[in-house]
């Protein structure tokens, strides 16, 4: 894993950071402007005295979020200051504005994919908003808010790839995705003639990919298709999404009160044209238009 994470910083330094690697031509990073990003109006009435995920909120003076740092235009952390974007840290943004705390009062947790559970279990978070799909199994572990966005897994090929169309192609081919998530368990139960490869994040599959060690790697459409806008020369999302992917902010099972409060802010947001501005400044920036926005399941 040190090796691959070694790669990761020459590789993906080439064709994602697009910094000097003997490539003259190569497009400008794109990625959420500051100056594009909405603000929040924070809700200083706000309480939530039921809450004990609030209640511990209140008196720490801020919220922990559990997000991803390695997925273009949905969550990314900027290694030279420290600063996360993309769609899923606005909506982070914006559900902690509703609970009455401000952009200045949020502290950001990278957490891997197989690690979520645990994270919102052992109270190490709040909440979590990382392209986190939610299904029967994880329910059984968490609550889920939302869903506020959905999304279908896809394949990313490398562009000169030409025998690759979906997933029914990859017979006896390496795929890769993150360990714990749901798009490797779909390879796994539904196309058993593929080969997994699972890492610790996306970003570490993408660089075996532009290696040669894979042959595709499979996730949601919407982190696919950042990877490809950041390299749009060595890499393609390929096919139809085969599956449906609602995301959802992810809370300790036992607070209801929690997860109530969370819907309601996705629903405000929703409303007051928040979640509109975000995805256009942000994953709207790969030229997809906005999507339908599902609707609130308040179980």
């Amino acid at each position: 894993m040190h090796g691959a994470r070694m790669i990761l910083c020459s590789a993906l330094a080439c064709v994602a950071l697009l910094t000097a690697c003997g490539k003259s031509g190569s497009p400008p990073v794109k990625g959420p402007r500051s100056e594009d990003l909405p603000t929040y109006t924070v809700d200083g009435t706000f309480s939530l005295p039921s809450s004990p995920v609030w209640g511990r909120a209140h008196r720490r003076g801020g919220v922990v979020v559990g997000v991803k740092d390695d997925q273009p235009y949905l969550g990314q952390r900027d290694p030279s200051t420290g600063t996360y974007s993309g769609f899923d840290i606005e909506i982070a943004k914006m559900m902690a504005a509703s609970l009455g705390f401000g952009v200045d009062h949020i502290q950001y947790a990278a957490i891997a994919s197989a690690n979520r559970e645990t994270a919102l279990r052992n109270g190490q978070i709040d909440y979590y908003v990382g392209t986190y799909t939610i299904n029967a199994l994880r329910k059984k572990q968490v609550g889920f808010a939302g869903p506020y966005y959905l999304a279908g897994q896809s394949l990313l090929v490398r562009r000169n790839e030409k025998g690759i169309n979906g997933p029914q192609d990859l017979n006896g081919k390496k795929v890769c995705s993150a360990a714990g998530s749901s798009s490797i368990q779909r390879i796994q139960a539904d196309y058993p003639k593929a080969v997994p490869v699972a890492y610790d994040s996306y970003a570490v599959c993408v660089d075996n990919l532009l290696t040669y060690q894979v042959t595709a790697v499979t996730t949601d459409n919407t982190i696919l298709m950042g990877f490809a806008a950041k390299a749009p020369k060595e890499l393609k999302v390929v096919g139809r999404p085969f599956s449906e992917e609602p995301y959802g902010i992810g809370v300790p099972k036992s607070d209801r009160a929690f997860r109530l409060a969370l819907d309601t802010a996705i629903v405000a947001h929703e409303k007051n044209g928040d979640w509109r501005k975000a995805y256009d400044a942000t994953l709207g920036l790969s030229g997809i238009p906005a999507p339908a926005q599902p609707p609130v399941d308040r179980y």
